[in-house]
Parts: structure tokens; C-alpha cells; sequence
């Protein structure tokens, strides 16, 4: 018994002896936990992006503030970086362009039998497949020359939006048309507009009245028929005039001063043409074209003759955008009319435009688009049709343009009456056509 009471004491020993042990080193390692948590409170491994936000001390002011400096001073030479490779990227797209507008020039020359354009690449397209493929319908813009008429450079880039503007000419002949007509520009919140003053008067009547106004210098051949020009006449020098505008880079859009507007034109273009004009027709088939079948009984079987009509084009209001065959036009008709002094420009603006290359007449290449005509409306569309049709009198056009009527100024305010103040009846006293 006594042998075995020591075995068990023996054995007890050792088991406290173990326990004791195991009791020891869990304070140890726990103790040592604490010191670890006490000296590295975010841990012997951290990582700067998930630390824990800990007590800083000076230095480590320091640092952050070191850090937030080279980070910012980083950001800023990356922004300068990339202002110095947008600038470069700007100015190798203008060399593509004069490059390309320089082949384009070099190509016109040649007697080639087929025309395709090139692409910004230089490489001739293929044809896609049928019914896909779509011919070249707007020429690119010219390069701006500023060197042809500063001053007006000057003004053009202060007056225009999105480099464009209306443009009308104008001496004292046609002043009240004139307060009216831009009135109609301000009420309808068109900005970007200029007045070409063919006198001092005008002048002085459009800075009284701040109207953007811009006169010449002086050009006897030309001050001598705008101030005593009368409406055709007048209409003639905008060939020669509107010239720089297009060299200076801006598409204009050309207004006579018996116009009334009524919403802002800009925003019913289409731009697609090198002149998108108004019509003088007054329904479809005349605006826009038709078949018409010339009758020859005498020839028998082949009687009938088709024929393609189209009434003309408006020379008092269209849109013209800067490239070469739009400058092209300008100076065919300006040349036709220093020529042909008794000629009508208007005639002479649609001949040159729609008459093609026949022997012993080489044809402009320029692209066209015809206005709608219910929404760039003439006078005989408004006092022959719109205005005793019910559903077409709801309708409000972009402008007006009395272009058939001698009595400009009354049927100007009529205009006004009816869909700016809403006075029905203020257009039933006028005949259709003119007494």
C-alpha cells in the first residue's frame, strides 16, 4: 500500500510538474502579446492602403506631408504632360489637314477620268457592297486665313457661334426693314449675327441700336453702289463681300434684311452642302423638283420630251459653308456680274450652280440642299396657301421672307402680328400677289 501511495504521489508530481509547465508558458505567450501589441499596435507585417489609423507623432507629419507634396507635384507634371501631347496631337491634325487639302488641290489639276476622294489616310476606298455606298455630299472646310482681312478676323471671332453667322448687307434705303428684321433676330435669341453697313448711317444706326455691325474699308467701286444701290443692285456686292468671310474659316448664313425670324435657323440646318439655300417654289414639285413632259405632236411616236425643272434657288437667304466650291461660286458670280452689269444676280447665282459641264463650259462641283419651304418660308408659300389652310396656318415657320411682294414693310409687321403677338386675322387684308 505504501508502495503504491508513492507511485501515485510519484505520479501526481509530475502531472502538477506538467500542468505548471503548460500554465507558464501561456502566460509567456501571452505576456509576450501584449509587449508585440504594445510596440506594433497595426502589426509586425502592415500594408499602407488597410493600416489602422494610429497616433502620429512629428515625423511622421513629416512624411505624410512629403508624400502628399511629390504626390501633387506628380499629378501636375502628368496635367502638363498631357497639355503638351494634346497640343502636338492639335497640331499634327492641321497638318494632316493642309497636307491633305494640298493633294486634293494637286489632284483637281489632273485630267483624271475618275475622281474618287481620298480618305484622311491617302488611300483610295473600295466600293461596299450594294446599296451601301454613298458618294462624297460635303467637301472639307478651306484653311483659315486670317491674313486676308485682320480686322474683320477680329470681329468675326467675337461675334460668331460655333463659327457661323448671319450676315445681311445694308445701306439707309432699307433701314425700317432693317429695325424690324434684326429686332425679330434678338426676340428669337440669336446672337450671332452682323450687319455689312454700306453707309455711316447704318452704322451709326446699328452701334445706337447694338446691333454688331462691320464696315468696310473703303472700296469706291463698291461704297459708290452700296450707298445709292437699290435692292438688286445692293444684292449683288454680297458675292464679292461674303468672300472673306468664307477665307477667314466661317460659314455664313446669308440674310436679305425683308425677313422676319421667327425661331433660331441654326438649329434647322442640315450642313451637308457646300450652299444650302430657300426656294422660290411654292409646293413640292416646284421646290423640289419634277418631271415635266414636253408635248411635240410632230414628232409622232417620240412626242414626249422629259424634261427635269426646279424653280431657283433664293439668293436672299441661304447658308454657305467655307470650302472651294462654295468660294468658287462666289467669285463665278461676282466675275458674271462685273461683266454683265444688267444681269439679276439671282439668275446668275443659280445658273452657275445647276448648269453642268457641257462643251466649252466647265460646271461647278458643288453640293446643294434645298430648304424646306414650311419652314423657310416665301411670301407667296405664306399669302397664296399657308394662310387660308387651317392645319398649315398652325404650323410656325423658322422665317419669313418677303420676297414676292413689293410691299415689304407692311407685310413684314403683318408677319410679326400674326405669330409673334397672336393676332389671327392680321394677315387677311393682303392680296395674294401684289396691286
Amino acid at each position: 500500500m505504501a508502495g503504491r501511495r508513492e507511485g501515485l504521489m510519484r505520479g501526481g508530481g509530475t502531472h502538477s510538474l506538467r500542468m505548471s509547465r503548460i500554465a507558464v508558458a501561456i502566460a509567456i505567450g501571452i505576456l509576450t502579446g501584449l509587449v508585440f501589441a504594445f510596440l506594433y499596435p497595426n502589426g509586425l507585417f502592415r500594408s499602407d492602403s488597410h493600416s489602422l489609423p494610429r497616433r502620429l507623432g512629428k515625423s511622421d507629419d513629416l512624411e505624410v506631408e512629403s508624400a502628399d507634396c511629390e504626390s501633387s507635384e506628380k499629378v501636375n507634371a502628368l496635367n502638363e504632360d498631357i497639355i503638351a501631347l494634346k497640343e502636338k496631337n492639335d497640331k499634327l491634325k492641321k497638318q494632316v489637314q493642309e497636307l491633305n487639302e494640298k493633294l486634293r488641290l494637286a489632284e483637281s489639276g489632273k485630267d483624271a477620268t475618275v475622281a474618287q476622294p481620298l480618305v484622311a489616310s491617302g488611300e483610295h476606298p473600295k466600293a461596299g457592297a450594294f446599296g451601301s455606298v454613298k458618294g462624297l455630299r460635303t467637301n472639307p472646310p478651306v484653311i483659315p486665313d486670317e491674313s486676308v482681312n485682320p480686322r474683320l478676323a477680329k470681329i468675326l471671332k467675337e461675334v460668331a457661334v460655333n463659327k457661323e453667322l448671319i450676315v445681311a448687307l445694308a445701306n439707309a434705303n432699307v433701314k425700317a426693314m432693317m429695325e424690324v428684321w434684326f429686332t425679330s433676330i434678338k426676340k428669337v435669341g440669336v446672337p450671332n449675327f452682323l450687319v455689312v453697313a454700306l453707309d455711316d448711317e447704318i452704322e451709326g444706326f446699328c452701334k445706337s441700336n447694338g446691333v454688331p455691325v462691320y464696315k468696310r474699308d473703303p472700296d469706291e467701286g463698291i461704297d459708290s453702289v452700296g450707298r445709292t444701290g437699290g435692292n438688286h443692285v445692293v444684292s449683288g456686292l454680297k458675292f464679292h463681300i461674303l468672300r472673306e468671310f468664307l477665307q477667314l474659316g466661317y460659314s455664313v448664313l446669308l440674310s436679305d434684311v425683308d425677313i422676319v425670324y421667327l425661331q433660331n435657323p441654326f438649329d434647322h440646318l442640315y450642313r451637308d452642302s457646300d450652299v444650302e439655300s430657300m426656294s422660290d417654289g411654292h409646293n413640292n414639285m416646284t421646290a423640289y423638283g419634277y418631271n415635266d413632259v414636253f408635248d411635240e405632236p410632230s414628232m409622232g411616236w417620240a412626242r414626249y420630251a422629259h424634261t427635269m425643272r426646279i424653280w431657283v434657288f433664293n439668293s436672299g437667304f441661304f447658308y454657305i459653308r467655307p470650302t472651294l466650291p462654295a468660294i468658287e461660286l462666289l467669285d463665278r458670280v461676282a466675275g458674271r456680274l462685273a461683266k454683265e452689269p444688267k444681269s439679276w444676280d439671282q439668275a446668275v447665282f443659280n445658273e452657275e450652280l445647276f448648269y453642268p459641264s457641257h462643251p466649252g463650259y466647265d460646271g461647278l462641283h458643288a453640293a446643294k440642299r434645298t430648304m424646306d419651304i414650311y419652314q423657310f418660308m416665301n411670301s407667296k408659300v405664306l399669302f397664296k396657301t399657308v394662310r387660308k389652310d387651317a392645319h398649315l396656318k398652325k404650323l410656325k415657320p423658322v422665317i419669313v421672307h418677303i420676297n414676292y411682294h413689293p410691299d415689304k414693310l407692311p407685310r413684314m409687321q403683318a408677319v410679326v402680328e400674326h405669330y409673334v403677338n397672336g393676332r389671327e386675322n392680321a394677315l387677311d387684308s393682303f392680296p395674294d400677289g401684289s396691286e
